[in-house]
């Protein structure tokens, strides 16, 4: 059976390592995280970058580096994240070129604009202090 809900590769990597740094009380770099989630430390640099440039995560270079919090757990929600990440989700109209179903009632619109916004209001009130 195909997954209804499916995450990138890339949001998947970004969430998780933001819920194990928020949990760590030190910074941990992408070899240590790639270790943790069993990802490719390269993937998660590119990754973690970005949530670095959105203001999330700071990073230091160097041995003795890596990447820390730069938000509040409690004020980041798992909608940030994946945005930052994703780009803002959205609703899309149903892209059949002839319209079959009843009443302009598309069947494809109703579930799939409801399960968006279920998913959109559940990341929004998730923030990282609830994985912790």
């Amino acid at each position: 059976m195909a997954n209804i809900v499916n995450f990138s590769d890339a949001a998947s990597i970004g969430l998780h390592c933001m819920i194990i740094l928020a949990k760590s009380d030190n910074s941990l770099n992408a070899i240590q995280l790639s270790e943790r989630i069993g990802n490719s430390k390269h993937h998660i640099g590119k990754v973690l970058q970005r949530l670095v440039k959105d203001g999330f995560l700071t990073s230091q270079r160097g041995p003795t580096g890596g990447f820390e919090l730069a938000v509040k757990p409690e004020e980041c929600t798992l909608y940030d994240i994946y945005t930052s990440i994703e780009g803002k989700a959205r609703n899309k109209a149903c892209d059949l070129i002839h319209k079959v179903c009843p009443n302009d009632k598309c069947i494809r619109d109703n579930v799939v604009n409801k399960l968006t916004n279920e998913f959109i209001a559940f990341m929004k009130s998730q923030t990282l202090t609830q994985y912790m």
